[in-house]
């Protein structure tokens, strides 16, 4: 094999049976980006604006929506130039980069996740003792540990990857991510995979620790009515995101660590995108519905526009 060690630029193989259909693909995401623009921020902004929205809960879903700005930001121009390009290629710098800006932000909305499953569950099992425990100390805790833990663990994944000698220089995806690197890698990852199944672990303690939450809660609920109206009101809108970002991201990890070229690229790309391109979008939209009080702060919002703009 070709020693290229040396890999300055990247191709992104994934395109290869899309450019036919490019022009309607650049159309259906820069609508979508559109939509998760003004989506995202119309709850942050609503959240923000409203001080009877200053909660817990509240805050955490902004910097879930946040989170979404940051993750897509990493993605959809790059991939909309692509569309639009000869050729899809990426600098070994940008590689790394897009890496870290997209993957940070999916492990960072399993931690928001998982801090918006304990205050639920504090709220909904220790009513009296919620504002005890869910300080405003305790929240700016909770938010730096959903940014910073993250932020950590792929940067640390992205640091080990820029040690390796590289034996080529193709990406057979449709952007850039760590595995596939470290695939193209001619000398020892034993690191960057012990380092991963690390990171995989302490994501699993995540997701376990949000299932243990809904049980009590589930136990909780039908001992009370009061309980199980909060929960129907503030808890479903959480797992339906929660079950549709672990449906994207379990699709990710298989085409990751499983895809196989016997698989249509079609079916591989649907695989790839499905995490860049649902939850951004179904997420607000969830809460935004679900949620009464920002449903109604949304609405007035847009009244108010409305009446004056005619006045």
């Amino acid at each position: 094999m070709e020693n290229l060690s040396n890999v300055l630029v990247f191709t992104l193989s994934g395109f290869n049976e899309t450019m036919e259909v490019r022009y309607m693909l650049f159309s259906i995401t820069i609508l979508c980006y559109i939509v998760i623009l003004l989506s995202n921020i119309t709850i942050i902004f609503t959240i923000i604006s409203d001080r009877k929205l200053h909660k817990p809960m509240y805050i955490f879903l902004c910097n879930l929506c946040i989170n979404a700005l940051y993750g897509t930001a990493g993605f959809y121009p790059k991939f909309m130039f692509d569309l639009l390009s000869e050729f899809q290629v990426i600098s070994y710098a940008g590689c790394l980069l897009q890496t870290f800006v997209i993957y940070s932000s999916a492990l960072c909305d399993v931690s928001i996740l998982t801090i918006m499953a304990y205050d639920r569950y504090v709220a909904i099992c220790w009513p009296l003792e919620y504002h005890s425990r869910i300080t405003n100390h305790t929240i700016i805790k909770c938010i730096i540990f959903s940014w910073l833990t993250p932020l950590f663990c792929i940067g640390t994944l992205v640091a080990l990857t820029t040690r390796l000698t590289l034996c080529g220089s193709v990406i057979d995806k449709l952007y850039c991510e760590n595995w596939a690197i470290v695939k193209l890698s001619c000398s020892s990852t034993m690191v960057n995979n012990v380092t991963g199944y690390f990171v995989i672990i302490t994501y699993f303690c995540h997701a376990l620790f949000i299932f243990c939450s809904y049980i009590r809660l589930i136990g909780a609920c039908q001992r009370s009515t009061e309980n199980r109206s909060r929960f129907m009101q503030t808890c479903i809108p959480h797992l339906a995101v929660l079950f549709n970002f672990a449906v994207a991201l379990l699709f990710d990890l298989m085409y990751s660590r499983y895809g196989s070229r016997t698989f249509p690229q079609g079916l591989r790309n649907f695989l790839a995108l499905e995490l860049l391109f649902v939850p951004p979008i179904v997420n607000p939209i969830i809460y935004g519905l679900k949620l009464t009080k920002i449903r109604k702060q949304i609405m007035k919002l847009y009244l108010r526009n409305n009446v004056s703009q005619t006045g």
